[in-house]
């Protein structure tokens, strides 16, 4: 079964760092450009990043120099290290292969103090 799988949310306060990992089933994905998505509750989903299979980086504005997208491709596995984290960061990051509709079921990151 098609499956991405995301993990490393949670509760940090403003100024801390969170990883979070993106566990794929399968080669197939290493294939695709991978990207990490959030959606905040009232707010329209948002693409934060986005990494090629050669692995060049795309951001968002608002997270660049924050956000460090990498992929380990023989591990099946895409990350998101987010550093300097500020309350408006605050929402569900999902997992995504651009142009498909393969996506995780989320994790929750939320900055507060």
């Amino acid at each position: 079964q098609v499956q991405l799988v995301e993990s490393g949310g949670g509760l940090v306060q403003p100024g801390g760092s969170l990883r979070l990992s993106c566990i794929t089933s399968g080669s197939i994905f290493s294939l695709f450009t991978m990207g990490w998505h959030r959606q905040a509750p009232g707010k329209q989903r948002e693409l934060v990043a986005t990494i090629t299979q050669r692995g060049s980086a795309n951001y968002v504005d608002s997270v660049k120099g924050r956000f460090t997208i990498s992929r380990h491709n023989a591990r099946n596995t895409v990350y998101l290290q987010m550093s300097s984290l500020k309350p408006e960061d605050t929402a569900v990051y999902y997992c995504n292969a651009d142009h498909t509709n393969f996506w995780g079921q989320g994790t929750q990151v939320t900055v507060s103090s």
